[in-house]
Parts: C-alpha cells; structure tokens; sequence
C-alpha cells in the first residue's frame, strides 16, 4: 500500500522529520498539533484555553487537507502537561466534534515542545 504526505499551509508547518499527516489506504494519521498559529508560527497568545482552541484549529485544517473534517476522526491522543487543565480541554473539546465522539486518551506529560501546555495527535478515517 502506499501512503501519501498530506500538507497544508493553514497548519504549522512541521518542525522536525515529519509530516502533517500521512494516508495509508482510506487511513489518514494526523502527527501531534502544538498551539502554533500557521502564519507566524508562534504560541498563541493567552492561557491553557487559547491553545487548546488552536490545537483543535490546526487538527481541522490538517484533516481537511485530507479530505476530511474532525467528525472524521476516530481516534484522539491528548498530552497535557497539567491534568488539572482536563475539564477545559474536554469542554473545549466538545466544541468541535458532534456525537458519536472518537476514542480518546489524555495523559499527562512532562513538557512540551516550544513549552506549550497542550498537544493532540489524532487518526482519520475518510469515507469510501
């Protein structure tokens, strides 16, 4: 099977060896999304708060670059460096997926890259 690089410019672009996001067959896995604004490639400003908002901004441009939306996806791995921040998350969460909800899991970590407080990576399925 081969797998194709899905890019796009309203996400950051990667920081390291990786892609975006890779589809394998009807497949699409979403690398981690750090609250990075694509047009300057800062944090965003504010707390906790504001970066899940752009966690989830980016995850959407991403998937949609492949074809798909969030309602697409069928699996969540949260990193958080603060599980105290878990309500926020799963309310802002809930903010931009409809029910069935995906699978999901959210740890705590240590640290993030650039300092951040939350990263998400995510696997899609696209519809046949």
């Amino acid at each position: 099977m081969s797998k194709t690089i899905i890019h796009t410019d309203k996400a950051p672009a990667a920081i390291g060896a990786y892609s975006q996001a890779v589809r394998a067959g009807d497949t699409v896995y979403l690398s981690g999304q750090i609250p990075l604004v694509a047009e300057t490639m800062q944090v965003v400003a504010g707390g906790f708060a504001e970066q899940a908002h752009q966690v989830f901004k980016n995850l959407q441009a991403v998937a949609q670059a492949a074809g798909g939306n969030l309602n697409d996806l069928v699996k969540v791995n949260a990193y958080l460096t603060d599980l105290s921040n878990f309500a926020t998350f799963n309310e802002i969460m809930a903010q931009y997926f409809t029910a069935p909800f995906p699978a999901r899991a959210a740890v705590e970590v240590s640290a993030l890259p650039k300092g951040v407080l939350v990263e998400a990576e995510a696997i899609l399925v696209l519809e046949k």
